[in-house]
């Protein structure tokens, strides 16, 4: 949380500079890597906030963001003993604090993102230990916030183009580089090291100049 105040203040910072606010949202298309026993494969959801671009020197600008992130995996298990077929939501607020380079219509964009786990659910068929302590499956519809760690840092990286004035169109790929797994998953399905990775392809409307 403490990560998320830092940079929440530094996107305040930036609207006391000759900057631009914008409102944008897209396509989240995630994965959680690092799994054992189970493949996990991308699924479609969904990311939308603000931003502001304040201009530095020459086509230099800090763009922060404020963003609400919805992420997460589709997973199955890859043999009869791991029967597992789910997939699992996380909801994130995310600061990126980014540094961006326009040249014409053009613009690349790079930074660190830290965010913060509001909640996370599980859907579908996982594994679980039942009242004679042997391991189980059962369909369930749960929460599952408590099986991951609460911050998250990442770096993202991306391009994008501007549009006439307003629009602008892009695409991003977001790297988590700390470990969230925070369950004792039994008979080793999750690799303790269990990051996030996340393509954003989004629309946004730049305002003008304040």
């Amino acid at each position: 949380m403490k990560h998320i105040i830092l940079a929440g203040a530094a996107l305040l910072l930036a609207t006391q500079a000759h900057a631009q606010l914008g409102v944008k949202g897209g396509v989240n298309q995630a994965v959680l890597t690092g799994r054992v026993g189970e493949d996990a494969t991308y699924k479609t959801y969904f990311h939308a906030g603000v931003f502001y671009e304040a201009k530095v020197i020459g086509p230099l600008s800090i763009q922060p963001e404020l963003l609400y992130s919805l992420q997460g995996s589709s997973l199955k298990g890859t043999s009869t003993l791991t029967n597992t077929d789910y997939s699992t939501q996380l909801n994130y607020i995310q600061v990126p604090i980014l540094v961006k380079a326009t040249f014409g219509p053009v613009f690349v964009e790079a930074g660190p993102q830290f965010g913060y786990l509001v909640a996370a659910n599980e859907e579908g068929r996982v594994q679980v230990r039942n009242t004679s302590g042997n391991v189980a499956f059962r369909d369930v519809n749960q929460s599952a916030t408590d099986n991951y760690k609460r911050n998250d840092f990442a770096l993202c990286a991306g391009l994008g183009l501007k549009l006439g004035s307003f629009v602008r169109v892009g695409g991003r790929f977001v790297a988590g580089l700390n470990d969230i797994n925070k369950a004792q998953y039994l008979q080793g399905v999750n690799d303790p090291q269990l990051k996030n990775r996340v393509f954003q392809f989004y629309a946004a409307i730049q305002l003008p100049k304040l």
